[in-house]
């Protein structure tokens, strides 16, 4: 997971967990096929009719605040987004994001000047973003957290290594005894 292309959904300022999937959806179901059908109502009444697979979400400042609703950044990567590139995030949404294998990128001068619709390119370990014939840096996602993307998600990434990659080794299984 190096470099990715989308095309581009534009947000503003504070999208609530809320704004991304509403609690009154959430607490019906676990589904997450039928919850990605309500992703980010809240905000665009159509987008989950409109957003394809490898779309990116480009927003404003604290993206992702409000309560800690870790099936936000699911059901956002369920519905085919790629990547999601704000001002700021919400610190509680940004460790769920890469949780679930979702890169954010906080990249405030792109996303002034990134209009909705086009496309973009993303280098997630080389921090750059080229759109509209213009490239604008970031600091790179750190390498731990692109293990984790790389294998699709915490759970994912520990099932494969049976660590987690900010561990210096395997973990002992306990003694029994």
């Amino acid at each position: 997971m190096g470099t990715i292309k989308g095309r581009v959904w534009k947000f503003g300022d504070d999208i609530s967990t809320d704004l991304i999937i509403a609690g009154k959806y959430k607490f019906k179901t676990i589904d997450f096929d039928e919850l990605a059908k309500h992703a980010m109502e809240g905000a665009d009444s159509e987008f989950a009719l409109k957003v394809s697979e490898g779309d990116i979400i480009v927003a404003g400042k604290n993206f992702g605040c409000g309560s800690s609703r870790e099936q936000a950044p699911i059901v956002l990567k369920r519905v085919g987004v790629s990547a999601i590139m704000a001002k700021s995030f919400a610190r509680i949404f940004y460790r769920n994001s890469f949780n679930v294998g979702l890169p954010l990128i906080e990249c405030p001068e792109a996303v002034d000047k990134i209009k909705a619709g086009q496309t973009v390119e993303i280098s997630l370990s080389g921090g750059s973003v080229m759109a509209g014939g213009e490239t604008f840096s970031f600091k790179p996602i750190p390498a731990f957290l692109m293990k984790i993307l790389k294998d699709g998600g915490l759970v994912e990434h520990y099932k494969k290594k049976g660590s987690f990659p900010w561990e210096t080794g395997k973990r002992n299984s306990p003694k029994k005894g």
